[in-house]
This record gives C-alpha cells, sequence and structure tokens, in this order.
C-alpha cells in the first residue's frame, strides 16, 4: 500500500471518530449539581436564584409532601404537605452550595413556623431538601453558622428529597414574565433591591 493511501486510510478514521471524542468531552465535562430550597413563596425564590452567578436553572416545583402529582390549588389549600420549593442546577465550579445557602438564609426570614410575610400555611415552610449525605452535612453546619444572624431560632427543616414535582408551565419565570403583578411589585421587586440584586 502507498504511502498516499495509508495517509487517507488514517484520515479517514481519525474524521470518523472526531464526533465521538467531541460528543465524550461533552458529557464529561458537564458539571452540573442540584439544590433544593423552600423558603416562601417560589415566585420570590426563584427570582433571587436566577440572579446567582454559576446557576444554570432554577425550577419552581413543589416537594415534601404524601400527594402524588400535587397541583397548585392542592397544595395552597395545605393538605398535600408539599412546601413550594425551588430546584436549582448549577454549576459547582462557579457557585458552592454553602454560597447557595448563603443567599438562602438571607432570602427569606427562617424563624417564622410556616409562614413568610403576610403567606401563610405549611407550603410556606422554611424547608432544605438535601439529595446526598455531604449535603446534609452542609446544610446542618450552615444552619448553625447562620443563627447568630437571628434573634429568634431557626425553624427550617432539613431532611432528605424524596420526591420534586416541577410546578405548572405558568409558575415558570414568574417574575420575569410577570414584573408588573401586585405581588411583583409589592414583594419582590422590593427585596431584589435590598439584597442588591435588581
Amino acid at each position: 500500500m502507498s504511502s498516499y493511501k495509508i495517509f487517507l486510510l488514517v484520515s479517514s478514521i481519525f474524521i470518523s471518530i472526531i464526533p465521538t471524542m467531541l460528543a465524550t468531552e461533552t458529557t464529561t465535562t458537564k458539571n452540573e449539581e442540584k439544590a433544593y430550597l423552600g423558603g416562601g413563596c417560589f415566585w420570590c425564590m426563584e427570582a433571587l436564584f436566577q440572579k446567582l452567578p454559576g446557576v444554570i436553572s432554577v425550577k419552581p416545583g413543589y416537594a415534601g409532601g404524601s400527594m402524588k402529582d400535587p397541583t397548585y390549588e392542592k397544595v395552597c389549600q395545605g393538605e398535600t404537605g408539599h412546601a413550594e420549593v425551588i430546584e436549582i442546577i448549577y454549576d459547582p465550579q462557579k457557585i458552592s452550595y454553602n454560597q447557595l445557602l448563603d443567599l438562602f438564609w438571607r432570602a427569606h426570614d427562617p424563624t417564622t413556623w410556616n409562614q413568610q410575610g403576610a403567606d401563610l400555611g405549611p407550603q410556606y415552610r422554611s424547608v432544605i431538601f438535601t439529595i446526598s449525605p455531604e449535603q446534609h452535612r452542609l446544610a446542618e453546619t450552615s444552619k448553625k453558622d447562620a443563627q447568630e444572624y437571628f434573634n429568634k431560632p431557626i425553624v427550617t427543616e432539613i431532611k432528605p428529597l424524596s420526591h420534586f414535582y416541577p410546578a405548572e408551565k405558568y409558575h415558570q419565570n414568574y417574575y420575569q414574565n410577570n414584573r408588573n403583578a401586585p405581588y411583583c411589585r409589592a414583594v419582590i421587586a422590593p427585596k431584589l433591591k435590598k439584597l442588591h440584586m435588581d
């Protein structure tokens, strides 16, 4: 076989494996982790965490209850046991779990039981759902450290996540899509300003 034919053969083999190499690189370098936090109304929490560098996406939903496939109406009745939470997908190379928790403690009042401001009910409770023993350990440590900034005891629950149910489509990106809604202007916008995130 001539040198030219060998060159063509080697070139064709190399070219044929490039897509595989690229696909492998994409999947192995993709670095994402998840966190699940509940600090009152998920519209507010979503708007805040979307502002953090390193956060890839934020999805409102429900967790911690007994009903399968809960609806917003059922959760609002306070009978399903679910809390309004957000699922945060983030890049741990750009932001850490502890940094997410730092905003979590500043974004709501973790000393009120089943209440955030005018929002009352178990669906508005302060809760951290963990998905690994390491997350659980970090959450417990963060809670103890955060206590020094509050005059009353922190009542935030920390428990393993059993299931997360995404909220209905109209809840997704609520603040972005409804900036002029009364709740957005009266609650979310002032909180973003207070935390210097507007």
